[in-house]
Protein backbone atom coordinates (compact mmCIF):
# COMPACT_ATOMS: atom_id res chain seq x y z
CA UNK A 1 0.00 0.00 0.00
CA UNK A 2 1.37 3.41 -0.99
CA UNK A 3 1.41 6.29 1.46
CA UNK A 4 2.58 9.92 1.44
CA UNK A 5 4.54 11.03 4.48
CA UNK A 6 5.65 14.56 5.32
CA UNK A 7 8.61 15.81 7.34
CA UNK A 8 8.81 19.35 8.73
CA UNK A 9 12.06 21.29 9.08
CA UNK A 10 13.01 24.85 10.05
CA UNK A 11 15.79 27.23 9.11
CA UNK A 12 16.45 30.96 9.24
CA UNK A 13 18.22 32.80 6.44
CA UNK A 14 18.59 36.17 4.78
CA UNK A 15 18.53 37.17 1.12
CA UNK A 16 18.52 40.18 -1.16
CA UNK A 17 16.75 40.78 -4.46
CA UNK A 18 19.10 42.67 -6.76
CA UNK A 19 20.07 42.25 -10.42
CA UNK A 20 23.35 44.00 -11.34
CA UNK A 21 22.26 44.53 -14.95
CA UNK A 22 19.46 46.80 -13.72
CA UNK A 23 19.86 50.32 -12.40
CA UNK A 24 19.10 51.10 -8.76
CA UNK A 25 15.79 52.66 -9.82
CA UNK A 26 14.84 49.62 -11.90
CA UNK A 27 15.70 47.24 -9.07
CA UNK A 28 13.68 49.36 -6.65
CA UNK A 29 10.71 49.41 -9.00
CA UNK A 30 10.78 45.63 -9.47
CA UNK A 31 11.71 44.40 -5.99
CA UNK A 32 10.79 47.25 -3.62
CA UNK A 33 12.27 47.08 -0.10
CA UNK A 34 13.80 43.66 -0.87
CA UNK A 35 16.64 45.58 -2.57
CA UNK A 36 18.05 46.90 0.73
CA UNK A 37 21.86 46.45 0.66
CA UNK A 38 22.04 44.45 3.89
CA UNK A 39 19.23 42.14 2.82
CA UNK A 40 16.43 40.86 5.02
CA UNK A 41 15.63 37.55 6.70
CA UNK A 42 12.88 34.98 7.24
CA UNK A 43 12.17 32.06 9.50
CA UNK A 44 11.44 29.45 6.85
CA UNK A 45 9.23 26.42 7.42
CA UNK A 46 9.87 23.50 5.07
CA UNK A 47 7.60 20.50 4.46
CA UNK A 48 9.10 17.58 2.54
CA UNK A 49 6.48 15.15 1.18
CA UNK A 50 7.55 11.65 0.13
CA UNK A 51 5.73 8.71 -1.44
CA UNK A 52 6.45 5.05 -0.88
CA UNK A 53 5.19 1.61 0.02
CA UNK A 54 4.39 0.75 3.62
CA UNK A 55 6.89 -1.81 4.87
CA UNK A 56 6.29 -4.59 7.37
CA UNK A 57 7.10 -2.17 10.18
CA UNK A 58 4.28 0.16 9.09
CA UNK A 59 6.62 2.84 7.71
CA UNK A 60 7.40 4.31 4.31
CA UNK A 61 10.76 5.57 5.52
CA UNK A 62 12.42 5.90 8.88
CA UNK A 63 11.73 9.55 9.72
CA UNK A 64 14.87 9.76 11.81
CA UNK A 65 16.88 8.91 8.69
CA UNK A 66 14.86 11.43 6.69
CA UNK A 67 15.60 14.09 9.30
CA UNK A 68 19.33 13.52 8.93
CA UNK A 69 19.17 13.75 5.13
CA UNK A 70 17.25 17.04 5.28
CA UNK A 71 19.66 18.39 7.87
CA UNK A 72 22.75 17.40 5.87
CA UNK A 73 21.50 18.56 2.47
CA UNK A 74 19.36 21.58 3.35
CA UNK A 75 18.97 22.99 6.83
CA UNK A 76 22.59 22.76 7.95
CA UNK A 77 24.00 24.69 4.96
CA UNK A 78 21.07 27.15 4.85
CA UNK A 79 20.47 27.93 8.51
CA UNK A 80 21.78 31.40 9.43
CA UNK A 81 23.14 31.86 5.91
CA UNK A 82 22.88 34.57 3.27
CA UNK A 83 21.07 32.67 0.53
CA UNK A 84 22.53 34.65 -2.37
CA UNK A 85 25.96 33.29 -1.48
CA UNK A 86 25.43 29.85 0.07
CA UNK A 87 24.65 27.77 -3.05
CA UNK A 88 26.01 28.26 -6.59
CA UNK A 89 22.46 28.04 -8.03
CA UNK A 90 21.78 31.51 -6.63
CA UNK A 91 24.69 33.17 -8.41
CA UNK A 92 22.53 33.39 -11.55
CA UNK A 93 18.97 33.25 -10.13
CA UNK A 94 17.56 35.08 -7.12
CA UNK A 95 16.66 33.00 -4.04
CA UNK A 96 12.92 33.67 -4.14
CA UNK A 97 10.62 31.37 -2.20
CA UNK A 98 9.56 29.44 -5.30
CA UNK A 99 13.11 29.15 -6.63
CA UNK A 100 14.45 28.09 -3.24
CA UNK A 101 11.80 25.34 -3.12
CA UNK A 102 12.95 24.16 -6.56
CA UNK A 103 16.61 24.03 -5.57
CA UNK A 104 15.81 22.24 -2.30
CA UNK A 105 14.02 19.59 -4.40
CA UNK A 106 17.14 19.19 -6.53
CA UNK A 107 19.28 18.74 -3.43
CA UNK A 108 16.97 16.15 -1.85
CA UNK A 109 15.74 14.23 -4.92
CA UNK A 110 18.81 11.91 -5.14
CA UNK A 111 18.18 10.77 -1.56
CA UNK A 112 14.40 10.79 -0.98
CA UNK A 113 11.27 9.75 -2.98
CA UNK A 114 9.89 13.28 -3.23
CA UNK A 115 6.41 14.26 -4.38
CA UNK A 116 6.27 17.85 -3.10
CA UNK A 117 8.40 20.53 -1.51
CA UNK A 118 6.41 23.20 0.31
CA UNK A 119 8.31 26.20 1.65
CA UNK A 120 6.79 28.94 3.81
CA UNK A 121 8.56 32.30 3.80
CA UNK A 122 5.93 33.50 6.26
CA UNK A 123 2.39 32.37 7.17
CA UNK A 124 0.94 34.41 4.28
CA UNK A 125 3.38 33.43 1.54
CA UNK A 126 4.58 30.00 0.44
CA UNK A 127 5.60 28.00 -2.60
CA UNK A 128 5.04 24.42 -3.76
CA UNK A 129 7.31 22.57 -6.16
CA UNK A 130 6.66 19.11 -7.60
CA UNK A 131 9.74 18.43 -9.69
CA UNK A 132 8.36 19.61 -13.05
CA UNK A 133 11.16 21.65 -14.56
CA UNK A 134 10.66 25.35 -13.83
CA UNK A 135 6.96 25.00 -13.00
CA UNK A 136 5.95 25.97 -9.46
CA UNK A 137 3.04 27.24 -7.37
CA UNK A 138 2.96 30.37 -5.23
CA UNK A 139 0.29 31.05 -2.61
CA UNK A 140 -0.54 34.43 -1.11
CA UNK A 141 -2.81 34.78 1.89
CA UNK A 142 -4.88 37.82 2.79
CA UNK A 143 -8.18 38.64 4.52
CA UNK A 144 -11.32 40.73 4.48
CA UNK A 145 -14.40 41.12 6.66
CA UNK A 146 -17.95 41.00 5.34
CA UNK A 147 -21.54 40.26 6.32
CA UNK A 148 -24.04 38.07 4.48
CA UNK A 149 -27.37 36.34 4.75
CA UNK A 150 -27.98 32.85 3.39
CA UNK A 151 -31.47 32.67 1.94
CA UNK A 152 -33.29 32.18 -1.36
CA UNK A 153 -35.96 34.74 -2.23
CA UNK A 154 -38.09 31.96 -3.70
CA UNK A 155 -38.42 30.24 -0.32
CA UNK A 156 -40.22 31.20 2.86
CA UNK A 157 -38.32 32.18 5.96
CA UNK A 158 -39.12 28.81 7.51
CA UNK A 159 -37.92 26.95 4.42
CA UNK A 160 -34.68 28.96 4.37
CA UNK A 161 -34.13 28.19 8.06
CA UNK A 162 -34.54 24.50 7.31
CA UNK A 163 -31.71 24.76 4.77
CA UNK A 164 -29.39 27.41 6.22
CA UNK A 165 -30.25 27.39 9.92
CA UNK A 166 -29.38 30.58 11.83
CA UNK A 167 -27.61 31.93 8.74
CA UNK A 168 -31.07 32.69 7.28
CA UNK A 169 -31.95 35.26 9.95
CA UNK A 170 -33.18 38.45 8.25
CA UNK A 171 -30.46 40.88 9.30
CA UNK A 172 -27.50 38.72 8.38
CA UNK A 173 -24.24 38.08 10.24
CA UNK A 174 -20.53 38.63 9.61
CA UNK A 175 -17.22 36.82 9.25
CA UNK A 176 -13.52 37.53 9.12
CA UNK A 177 -12.65 35.74 5.89
CA UNK A 178 -9.14 34.42 5.23
CA UNK A 179 -8.35 33.96 1.54
CA UNK A 180 -5.50 31.97 -0.01
CA UNK A 181 -4.86 32.44 -3.72
CA UNK A 182 -2.55 29.98 -5.47
CA UNK A 183 -1.04 30.80 -8.86
CA UNK A 184 0.91 28.52 -11.15
CA UNK A 185 3.67 29.43 -13.57
CA UNK A 186 7.21 29.03 -14.85
CA UNK A 187 10.04 30.34 -12.68
CA UNK A 188 11.98 32.99 -14.54
CA UNK A 189 15.60 31.72 -14.85
CA UNK A 190 16.99 35.15 -13.98
CA UNK A 191 14.66 36.67 -11.39
CA UNK A 192 13.63 33.37 -9.79
CA UNK A 193 10.02 34.56 -9.81
CA UNK A 194 7.00 32.93 -11.41
CA UNK A 195 5.00 36.14 -11.04
CA UNK A 196 5.62 39.73 -9.98
CA UNK A 197 4.66 39.37 -6.30
CA UNK A 198 4.07 43.08 -5.75
CA UNK A 199 1.75 43.18 -8.77
CA UNK A 200 -0.08 40.04 -7.63
CA UNK A 201 -0.66 41.45 -4.16
CA UNK A 202 -1.98 44.67 -5.73
CA UNK A 203 -4.44 42.68 -7.86
CA UNK A 204 -5.74 40.87 -4.77
CA UNK A 205 -6.09 44.13 -2.89
CA UNK A 206 -7.71 46.10 -5.73
CA UNK A 207 -9.94 43.37 -7.16
CA UNK A 208 -11.03 41.48 -4.03
CA UNK A 209 -10.10 42.89 -0.64
CA UNK A 210 -11.02 46.52 -1.18
CA UNK A 211 -14.36 45.87 -2.98
CA UNK A 212 -15.51 43.15 -0.52
CA UNK A 213 -14.14 44.38 2.79
CA UNK A 214 -16.75 45.67 5.26
CA UNK A 215 -19.67 45.07 2.90
CA UNK A 216 -23.01 43.34 3.25
CA UNK A 217 -22.47 41.01 0.33
CA UNK A 218 -26.14 40.46 -0.52
CA UNK A 219 -26.78 44.19 -0.92
CA UNK A 220 -23.42 45.73 -1.85
CA UNK A 221 -22.17 43.23 -4.45
CA UNK A 222 -24.56 42.93 -7.43
CA UNK A 223 -23.59 39.32 -8.14
CA UNK A 224 -24.97 38.25 -4.76
CA UNK A 225 -28.33 39.89 -5.25
CA UNK A 226 -29.37 36.64 -6.92
CA UNK A 227 -26.65 34.21 -5.81
CA UNK A 228 -26.58 33.05 -2.18
CA UNK A 229 -23.21 34.19 -0.74
CA UNK A 230 -22.12 30.91 0.80
CA UNK A 231 -18.37 30.47 1.26
CA UNK A 232 -18.42 28.24 -1.82
CA UNK A 233 -20.15 30.85 -4.00
CA UNK A 234 -17.90 33.63 -2.69
CA UNK A 235 -14.84 31.55 -3.63
CA UNK A 236 -16.27 30.95 -7.12
CA UNK A 237 -16.90 34.69 -7.49
CA UNK A 238 -13.37 35.59 -6.36
CA UNK A 239 -11.86 33.04 -8.75
CA UNK A 240 -13.86 34.48 -11.64
CA UNK A 241 -12.67 37.99 -10.80
CA UNK A 242 -9.00 37.00 -10.53
CA UNK A 243 -8.58 34.65 -13.47
CA UNK A 244 -7.95 37.21 -16.23
CA UNK A 245 -5.86 39.70 -14.20
CA UNK A 246 -3.52 36.87 -13.13
CA UNK A 247 -3.17 35.72 -16.75
CA UNK A 248 -2.22 39.31 -17.58
CA UNK A 249 0.60 39.03 -15.02
CA UNK A 250 1.97 36.01 -16.89
CA UNK A 251 0.76 33.33 -14.47
CA UNK A 252 -2.28 31.08 -14.16
CA UNK A 253 -4.82 30.99 -11.35
CA UNK A 254 -4.69 27.52 -9.81
CA UNK A 255 -7.10 27.73 -6.89
CA UNK A 256 -8.82 29.94 -4.36
CA UNK A 257 -9.28 28.79 -0.78
CA UNK A 258 -11.66 30.72 1.45
CA UNK A 259 -11.74 30.14 5.19
CA UNK A 260 -14.90 31.22 6.96
CA UNK A 261 -14.48 30.93 10.73
CA UNK A 262 -13.08 28.19 10.65
CA UNK A 263 -14.76 26.22 7.86
CA UNK A 264 -13.19 26.41 4.42
CA UNK A 265 -13.73 25.59 0.77
CA UNK A 266 -11.46 25.45 -2.28
CA UNK A 267 -12.23 26.25 -5.90
CA UNK A 268 -9.93 24.89 -8.60
CA UNK A 269 -9.65 27.36 -11.46
CA UNK A 270 -9.83 24.49 -13.96
CA UNK A 271 -13.41 23.82 -12.80
CA UNK A 272 -14.46 27.46 -12.81
CA UNK A 273 -16.51 27.37 -16.01
CA UNK A 274 -18.73 24.66 -14.57
CA UNK A 275 -19.36 26.50 -11.30
CA UNK A 276 -19.77 30.13 -12.24
CA UNK A 277 -23.21 31.61 -12.66
CA UNK A 278 -22.76 34.02 -15.60
CA UNK A 279 -22.53 37.71 -14.82
CA UNK A 280 -24.12 40.30 -17.06
CA UNK A 281 -22.12 43.16 -18.56
CA UNK A 282 -22.98 45.55 -15.73
CA UNK A 283 -21.82 43.09 -13.07
CA UNK A 284 -18.59 42.42 -14.98
CA UNK A 285 -17.92 46.14 -15.23
CA UNK A 286 -18.52 46.64 -11.51
CA UNK A 287 -16.20 43.74 -10.73
CA UNK A 288 -13.56 45.30 -12.98
CA UNK A 289 -13.36 42.38 -15.42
Amino acid sequence: MKCIIKRRALFSASHRYWLPELSAAENQQRFGPCTQPMGHGHNYVLYVSMLGELDRYGMVLNLSDVKQVIKREVTQPLDFSHLNEVWPEFSQTLPTTENLARVIWQRLAPHLPLVNIQLFENPQLWADYEGKGMEAYLTVGTHFSAAHRLALDSLTYEENCDIYGKCARPNGHGHNYHMEVTVKGEIDPRTGMLVDLVALEKVLEDMVVEPLDHTFLNKDIPYFAEVVPTAENIAVYIASILKEPIINLGAELHKVKLIESPNSCEILAADLAKALIPMNEKELAIAGV
